[in-house]
């Protein structure tokens, strides 16, 4: 009878020994990669204007590294692009200034940086926009809200 017993705890034993080790060795990542777009028009400026330029914004962020990759296209505007930039923290409908400004103002821009915890926070909640400026339109000529 000694023995039954002592199999019994040396089973249990190593059945909570080996459910301990798949808990630390397949711990989920908490990593994600958070896709965003936004429709860039005349329309959402603030304030609106009638440009008949069109454009996208597209951007993926990382949460692990921090790391937002993006791409800008637009045509049909007034002009030359003269700047372009993230903007934020705002709400749609509301103003803020520059969070990331872009390399290049030519369609497509494409980029990426390294985001603090605050900005990351701030684009996550959708509070970052996309503007591109012309001379015709210097407050912005296409605007679109970054939303997942």
């Amino acid at each position: 009878m000694r023995k039954a017993k002592y199999r019994v705890g040396v089973t249990l034993l190593g059945t909570v020994m080996l459910g301990g080790l798949l808990i630390v060795t397949t711990a989920p990542s908490r990593a994600e990669v958070v896709k965003l777009q936004a429709d860039l028009k005349g329309s959402n400026e603030v304030p609106p204007n009638g440009s008949s330029g069109s454009g996208k914004a597209e951007a993926a962020f990382d949460t692990q590294t921090k790391v937002l990759t993006y791409t800008i296209t637009f045509a049909n505007l007034t002009g030359p692009a003269m700047g372009a930039h993230f903007h934020g923290p705002s709400d749609a409908g509301k103003n803020a200034g520059i969070a990331l400004p872009f390399k290049t103002v030519q369609s497509p821009i494409q980029g990426s940086a390294t985001l603090t915890d605050a900005q990351a926070a701030d684009l996550l909640a959708g509070k970052w926009y996309a503007n591109i400026h012309t001379a015709a339109n210097p407050g912005g000529e296409l605007r679109g809200q970054m939303m997942k």
